[in-house]
């Protein structure tokens, strides 16, 4: 009888490499709302490519030195960029992207923390999170998408953007759970796949839906990449059903399948 075909996945991972080719260190820059599913998926990854990857993490946007796109504006190589998806967005307008390499990954919600020991606040309607927000003595929120949407639109559709101004403090490049896990601030704000990980705080919860922001992660190769064969590899395995079980499993949600074609979600 003959052997069993290879999986799908395998085949995903495995097309890329003729036979006997060597095997390549493929360079990612990620930021943090699809780390942790990297982490969790590197291992499988490498076993079925054979080949290593190299992960340089830094924010989606933002002043700071790590920040991807300051990155790659001073000549750092990467073959592959997982980030937010407006800001890729303006990667590809900068035609930092190969055109066609897009790759919608997941979607990312808003979530909050405490610092574990902390009693957990009601959060689960609008009401619940606009006392609990009075009521805290501190808050964090990052200085990426997540961030800027809490900074910038929650705040006013609570209707507290004046009392949060002396109280709300954006963290910079390191988690914001981290902080809060120090007792720096009462209450962390950032994707939920960031917060998980993180020890030292409990998990509230998700922001209600109809306050909720959603941001897309999604991911291509660089124009100036070294293995962009394998980068697109990477690509397609990371969004395969059989990876997306992980993905999930981090804390975000599979992208809707009308919604991976073309789709620029922040």
């Amino acid at each position: 009888m003959m052997r069993k075909s290879l999986s799908t996945l395998s085949v995903l991972l495995l097309g890329a490499l003729s036979a006997g080719a060597q095997a390549e260190e493929v360079t990612v820059m990620i930021s943090g709302g699809f780390k942790a599913a990297l982490e969790k998926l590197a291992p499988d990854y490498e076993k079925q490519s054979g080949n290593h990857l190299v992960v340089i993490p830094g924010p989606s946007m933002g002043k700071t030195p790590q920040a991807i796109p300051n990155r790659l504006a001073r000549g750092e190589q990467a073959d592959v960029v997982i980030m937010v998806g407006d800001a890729l967005t303006h990667l590809q307008q900068d035609k930092r992207i190969a055109t066609g390499t897009r790759t919608e990954l997941a979607d990312s919600p808003i979530g909050i923390v405490v610092k574990k020991g902390d009693a957990l606040p009601a959060i689960g309607t609008d009401a619940e999170l606009r006392r609990t927000l009075l009521q805290a003595k501190s808050v964090a929120y990052s200085d990426s998408a997540s961030g800027r949407y809490v900074s910038h639109e929650l705040f006013k559709k609570l209707g507290i953007d004046q009392e949060m101004q002396t109280k709300a403090q954006m963290v910079e490049r390191i988690p914001v759970a981290s902080q809060v896990a120090q007792g720096r601030y009462a209450l962390g704000f950032q994707q939920v796949s960031e917060l998980l990980p993180v020890p030292g705080v409990s998990f509230v919860g998700e922001l209600p839906a109809n306050v909720q922001y959603i941001t897309r992660f999604a991911g291509a190769v660089t124009v100036n990449a070294h293995h962009p064969d394998e980068g697109k590899a990477l690509l397609r395995f990371l969004a395969s059903p059989q990876a997306q079980k992980t993905v999930t499993a981090t804390g975000m949600h599979t992208v809707p399948a009308t919604a991976k074609q073309g789709d620029t979600v922040q």
